[in-house]
């Protein structure tokens, strides 16, 4: 067996190395692991680290040559996934690679197609107060369109077998992939896991990247994706 690591790179200087560095030391016994990263047009200077990383690191490296969203991102990594399972790693630390295994167990004990990593169940860095209440609210409207008790479809931290990723067709470019392919596993009614994980988020002058308008975007997508695929 093994899993796929899709790793969205955009000017993450500061983080990139270490966070590769975190997903090679994690010992998923039997497990392959194969590493994956897109940088997304990245300008300050994390093309060139990565480079460098890879003359030592044995990964795949994928470039855009200007910044497309994580959506596009994935997309583009997916085509170059072998492992029979995938799991989308950010760059910025936020998310521990470490906790794959808790993501793998449902899956590997044959309960789960699909498993999302909570951000809300477990161990957290303190949120900020606006981002909680738009996760809230996003979560709220998501459970009463799908009906379903998900708490939080919005993580970065989901892991899939890789035949059902593959069999969507894709079409976000940003961060509403993360609505997209939320609402394409609930419709096709795969089992969806949610595990407790440890979260250290960021503020904006640690570098989050997302924005007010992404919330509204990712609302906006939730009644889209409900009623079209």
């Amino acid at each position: 067996m093994k899993l796929s690591i899709i790793m969205p790179v955009y000017n993450e200087k500061n983080t990139v190395c270490k966070a590769i560095d975190e997903v090679f030391s994690v010992d998923l016994n039997n497990i392959e692991k194969e590493l994956i990263v897109v940088d997304d047009g990245s300008n300050d200077g994390t093309e060139k680290i990565l480079r460098d990383i890879k003359e030592k690191k044995e990964f795949k490296l994928l470039h855009h040559n200007s910044n497309l969203g994580k959506g596009s991102a994935i997309r583009t990594a997916l085509p170059h996934v072998t492992g029979g399972l995938v799991v989308i790693q950010d760059a910025d630390l936020e998310y521990n690679p470490q906790e794959y295994p808790s993501l793998l167990k449902p899956i590997l004990d044959g309960k789960a197609d699909v498993v999302y990593g909570t951000r809300f169940l477990g161990a957290h860095k303190v949120l900020l107060f606006w981002h909680f209440m738009g996760n809230l609210l996003l979560n709220f409207v998501a459970n009463f369109l799908y009906n379903v008790n998900l708490s939080d479809f919005e993580t970065c931290f989901k892991l899939f077998k890789s035949e059902i990723l593959k069999s969507f067709d894709l079409k976000s470019c940003g961060f509403e992939f993360e609505v997209e392919v939320t609402a394409k596993v609930l419709k096709n009614r795969y089992r969806l896991w949610e595990v407790p994980i440890s979260y250290s988020g960021r503020g904006y002058a640690e570098g989050k990247k997302i924005k007010p308008k992404d919330g509204l975007i990712a609302l906006f997508c939730l009644f889209k994706y409900r009623s079209v695929d």
